[in-house]
């Protein structure tokens, strides 16, 4: 009977090969997926106060008065708010004026608290994102 070496025999085992590849390869998996999720969520609340500044900016076109403009926006922002899932109405801030390097141009500011998010939570050696977000948008008077 012939008797085999057993280090040569473990070197050329492969039985176990693709659980110990899986087993290395898995955590790096499973972080970058979360990671995919926790920065995309972070980015479509940024996406959704960019987008409500500019539509409050389109909507204060109607108005003839600054006073009666930012009053549109501010109801525009506060009647449409609660359409984006992940935006908390009672973090969000409008402001809206004419702008003090041109007189003929409309900003409407919205300003987000995102520092109830999850990202906030991770730990401190993962980068996050500033928790304020602010986003302007900008309307010549007149619409054009």
């Amino acid at each position: 009977m012939k008797r085999t070496n057993p280090i040569k025999k473990f070197r050329t085992a492969s039985q176990g090969a693709s659980a110990v590849e899986f087993a290395m390869i898995l955590p790096s998996f499973v972080l970058i997926v979360f990671g995919i999720v926790m920065f995309g969520s972070y980015l479509a609340v940024v996406h959704g106060v960019q987008q409500l500044a500019a539509e409050a900016a389109r909507s204060s076109v109607a108005g003839l008065s600054e006073s009666e403009r930012s009053s549109l926006a501010n109801a525009y922002v506060t009647g449409n708010v609660n359409s984006y899932p992940l935006i908390t109405a009672s973090r969000v801030t409008v402001s809206a004026a004419t702008s003090p390097t041109d007189s003929n141009v409309f900003l409407v500011t919205v300003n987000y608290d995102a520092s109830n998010m999850f990202i906030y939570s991770l730990p401190s050696f993962i980068p996050a994102p500033p928790p304020t977000i602010v986003r302007t948008a900008a309307i010549p008077r007149g619409g054009y």
